[in-house]
């Protein structure tokens, strides 16, 4: 802390702290996750699923503000999750399902889901793969050791079965990244977010926003 040298510097300190604290993101908080380039939020429907690949409940964006089908219970196993070493969960507060990714196959021959346009790793609820890590974006110039509201992260995933069904811990990491392709089920079209192991650049970049901070 700095030298205080007056009531008032006290105070102010305190507020800050106090502000700080506040938008600490802790185990069990429920966030939103607004994609930058778009201004959308990550969003799932319940019962809402693929028509390809896993055929799973979808992941999409959509709105400008964070709404039921958008908010996410953030999950790891200490008090405040850290920039160097913490894996993370996220449940859709709706369907209470976990986002992630989905591995199959048999015999010698597993491989995991394509999205439905593009066909990177299709991105799901219910998947058996869904822990992820976070870091900083590059565009993020103000980050500190601890997640809190309003930090712009890339998520990551790691590919953790290879293509025999063994696991392994050399699987190759991939980013969530939302861009400007689209699929369609029934009368409505969708933005498709994939994971992915290419350049990283503004369609990675994830506003984490802290909607309720679990005391």
């Amino acid at each position: 802390m700095k030298n205080i040298n007056s009531l008032n510097e006290l105070i102010k300190e305190f507020e800050d702290f106090v502000v700080y604290e506040s938008n600490l993101i802790t185990n069990d908080s429920i966030v939103a996750l607004r994609h930058v380039a778009t201004g959308k939020y990550l969003s799932s429907v319940e019962n809402l699923c693929y028509k390809t690949g896993s055929k799973l409940q979808l992941v999409f964006v959509r709105g400008s503000d964070p709404g039921p089908n958008s908010l996410w219970k953030i999950q790891f196993n200490k008090e405040l999750a850290t920039y160097t070493d913490t894996s993370i969960t996220l449940q859709h507060t709706k369907s209470n399902k976990l986002l992630g990714i989905s591995w199959y196959g048999s015999g010698n021959s597993y491989s995991y889901q394509k999205s439905p346009t593009f066909g990177s790793t299709e991105v799901n609820c219910g998947g058996n793969a869904s822990e992820w890590k976070f870091n900083y974006s590059k565009s993020e110039e103000n980050h500190e050791s601890y997640l809190k509201s309003n930090d712009i992260i890339y998520l990551s995933i790691k590919k953790s079965v290879d293509r025999s069904g063994r696991t392994t811990h050399i699987g190759s990491v991939e980013f969530l990244r939302c861009h400007d392709v689209r699929f369609t089920i029934g009368n409505d079209n969708f933005q498709e977010i994939v994971c992915h192991n290419e350049r990283l650049g503004v369609n990675d970049d994830w506003c984490i926003e802290l909607i309720e901070q679990c005391a």
